[in-house]
């Protein structure tokens, strides 16, 4: 009789894989969720909004992994599967409503009402950076940071509602750094250049694939360095601080894609990192 309980025991288990020590985590739109936990040997897979996020094995078995919580991710709980082999997790995270300020600028018509051949530029320039937050790119990096790409005071900060001329646009998906013209603007993460553009309203534009769906916008250049397809690393500088597009003063957008979802680039810095002083809108 033992040994039949065994059996079933045993049969039970591989139907139905134990899950053991489920864990909930918080965290608020535009968040990068860290995770760093055991998981068994094997072809291992992590689920949330419905998308798999990359993860890195250490040679203890633990793995570093990371999800992505858009700017208007759907607040409240989402399950997260983990997987491997024939062992399942599953965990729960709570996203919070982030607390994000108004933004206000104003600029010229041109800059804000758009004609047909205005309007066809702009698709064309959106296109183009959508396709760069879907490219492969050969590398699996650590989803971290350590740097900041410029020097300067952070003009509008990530998130904040936009109003341009009275008129509310999307919400602002990077950080504006307000800096001299001409200032040094470096990768915090090397990569592939995907794409070095003059756009109507982004100006001057890099956008730099990492690996693992991470993706760097900079924007508003004065000037770029680089050029598309070239591999570049961590600190190289790739640009000038400059006010192309549509701009009311001297400033890098910094904006970040990881997956597709709009994050905040203070979610995946670490070390020393800078304290930001608020300023007027740029």
């Amino acid at each position: 009789m033992k040994q039949l309980y065994t059996l079933l025991f045993s049969f039970f288990t591989l139907l139905f894989p134990l899950t053991v020590g489920a864990v909930n985590y918080t965290a608020t739109q535009g968040d990068v969720l860290t995770l760093h936990r055991e998981v068994p040997e094997g072809d291992a897979s992590l689920t949330c909004f419905g998308k798999q996020w990359p993860l890195v094995r250490e040679a203890d078995g633990k793995v570093w992994a990371w999800i992505g919580i858009d700017l208007k991710a759907k607040t409240g709980r989402h399950p997260i599967i983990w997987k491997a082999g024939k062992w399942q997790q599953k965990d729960q995270l709570t996203v919070n409503k982030g607390e994000f300020r108004i933004s206000r600028i104003t600029v010229e018509k041109k800059m804000a009402v758009f004609g047909k051949e205005e309007l066809k530029r702009i698709r064309a320039d959106q296109k183009q950076l959508k396709d760069s937050y879907i490219a492969n790119v050969a590398a699996t990096p650590f989803i971290h940071i350590t740097q900041l790409p410029t020097e300067g005071i952070e003009s509008t900060p990530f998130g904040a509602q936009r109003y341009v001329n009275g008129e509310p646009r999307s919400p602002h998906s990077g950080i504006d750094i307000a800096a001299p013209e001409g200032t040094s603007v470096i990768t915090p993460l090397g990569g592939k250049v995907l794409v070095a553009e003059s756009m109507y309203l982004n100006g001057n534009t890099i956008a730099i694939g990492h690996g693992h769906g991470l993706v760097s916008v900079f924007s508003h250049l004065k000037s770029a360095s680089v050029k598309k397809g070239e591999w570049i690393e961590a600190g190289q500088q790739i640009g000038e601080v400059g006010m192309s597009g549509r701009a009311t003063g001297p400033h890098l957008h910094w904006g970040l894609r990881f997956q597709q979802a709009r994050i905040n680039p203070y979610s995946i810095m670490r070390g020393e990192g800078k304290q930001w002083k608020h300023n007027s809108d740029d």
